[in-house]
C-alpha cells in the first residue's frame, strides 16, 4: 500500500536556501494582479486583528484578516472551506481524491461556495513541501495545524507568510482544535466554535442512535507492512473520533506499546503476537475490499476472537480512509452516517 496514510519518513526536499530567498524577493516586488483568485470569504470577521497564534514551532502574528490562504497537511483545507473561505492553494490528494486530486467533501463544499478548484500543491504523498508553489500563491497566511512540518520547514514557510503549525505534536491536533485554531487565524472564531458544536452534536446523535457501541473496547489498526499490524495510540485523532462514539480504548494498546514516548502515533505488532491483543472490536482501514478480505483471511488474524466472532469493522475505500484518518467538520458528516451502522453491526457480534 503506497498511500499517504503511511506517512513514510520524509525525504528532504532538494531546495537550496537561496532558492527560497530568491523566490521571496520575487514575491515582494510582484504586482497584486495575477492569475490566482483571492480566497473567497463569506461573513464579517468576528475577531480583531492582529492576532497571534502560538505553536510548537513558533508564534504566528497575523496583522489583518487574511484573504489569500494556503493550507498544508492533511485537513486544514476542510476547516477553511467549512468557514466559507476558499484557499488559493491546498494539497493535492492522489490518495482518496477525485481525478483532480480533491477530496469528495472538499469538492462538494467548493461547489456549494460557487468557487473554482484552488491551486493544488504537490508533495503531499511524500511530505515534501512545495516551497516554490507556495511562494507563487502569495499567501497572507499558511495554515498547517495538522501536519508533520519540521522546525526547518516552519522557518522557511514563515519567511513566506505567517505560518500556523501544530500546538504540541505533529499529526496529533484534534479536529476540534484544528477548527478553532483556523477560525482564530481567519477572524472567524465564533463561526468555528459553532461548527465544532454542530459536529459534536452530530456525533453525539449517532452515539445515541447506536447505544451498542457504548463501553465496547476497540483497537484501531492498519496493515501497511506485510505481517505487521499498526496499532494506533490514544492520542491519534482517528482513535479519539471512535471514543466520541462511546467506544473505549483496549488496555492492550497500552500494555503492548514498546515505546510510548517515541513521538509516533502508532506502534507495530507482528502477526505472531496479535493473539496478545484483547479487544471487543477490531477496526482497521484498507484501500479496497480485496485488501480487507486478504487481511482477515490470514490464519493468525482470523484466529483473533474479534475477527472470528465477526466483531471486525473494516473501513474500506481510499476516501473513507482519508475521512476517518483525518476527521474534520466536513469529512465526519460525509463518512460517519455510512460507517457507523457497520460499526454497530460489528459491535452486536461481540461475545
Amino acid at each position: 500500500m503506497s498511500s499517504p496514510i503511511r506517512r513514510a519518513p520524509r525525504r528532504l526536499a532538494a531546495l537550496a536556501a537561496g532558492l527560497v530567498v530568491g523566490a521571496l524577493a520575487l514575491t515582494g516586488c510582484s504586482s497584486s494582479d495575477d492569475d490566482q483568485p483571492a480566497s473567497t470569504a463569506t461573513g464579517a470577521a468576528s475577531d480583531a486583528f492582529p492576532v497571534t497564534i502560538d505553536g510548537a514551532l513558533g508564534s504566528a502574528t497575523i496583522d489583518k484578516q487574511p484573504e489569500r490562504v494556503v493550507t498544508w497537511g492533511w485537513s486544514a483545507q476542510d476547516a477553511v472551506l467549512a468557514l466559507g473561505v476558499v484557499p488559493v492553494a491546498m494539497p493535492k490528494y492522489t490518495y482518496g481524491g477525485d481525478a483532480n486530486g480533491v477530496l469528495p467533501w472538499d469538492a462538494d463544499q467548493i461547489t456549494k461556495l460557487g468557487a473554482q478548484t484552488p491551486t493544488l500543491l504537490t508533495g503531499q504523498d511524500t511530505n515534501e513541501i512545495p516551497f516554490q508553489q507556495i511562494v507563487a500563491a502569495k499567501p497572507d497566511v499558511i495554515l498547517a495545524p495538522y501536519s508533520g512540518i519540521t522546525q526547518d520547514d516552519y522557518d522557511k514557510l514563515s519567511k513566506i507568510a505567517p505560518t500556523v503549525a501544530y500546538p504540541e505534536k505533529p499529526w496529533a491536533t484534534t479536529w476540534q482544535d484544528q477548527t478553532t485554531i483556523i477560525g482564530k487565524a481567519l477572524g472567524k472564531s465564533a463561526e468555528a466554535e459553532k461548527l465544532v458544536e454542530q459536529t459534536n452534536a452530530h456525533v453525539a446523535d449517532l452515539a445515541a442512535k447506536y447505544p451498542v457501541l457504548k463501553g465496547k473496547s476497540f483497537v484501531y489498526g492498519s496493515n501497511n507492512d506485510p505481517g505487521q499490524l499498526n496499532v494506533y495510540r490514544a492520542s491519534d485523532p482517528r482513535v479519539q473520533l471512535l471514543n466520541q462514539l462511546g467506544l473505549v480504548n483496549s488496555p492492550s494498546v497500552t500494555d503492548l506499546d514498546p515505546n510510548p514516548d517515541d513521538g509516533s502515533y502508532f506502534f507495530q505488532v507482528s502477526y505472531e503476537n496479535v493473539s496478545k491483543i484483547e479487544t471487543d472490536l477490531l477496526v482497521a482501514y484498507f484501500d479496497d475490499q480485496a485488501a480487507a478480505d486478504t487481511f482477515a483471511s490470514d490464519p493468525l488474524i482470523a484466529a483473533m476472537p474479534s475477527v472470528k466472532s465477526g466483531a471486525f469493522a473494516p473501513i474500506v475505500g481510499q476516501s473513507f480512509v482519508m475521512a476517518s484518518s483525518a476527521p474534520t467538520v466536513l469529512s465526519m458528516p460525509w463518512m460517519l452516517d455510512q460507517y457507523v451502522p457497520q460499526l454497530a453491526a460489528a459491535a452486536e457480534k461481540v461475545k
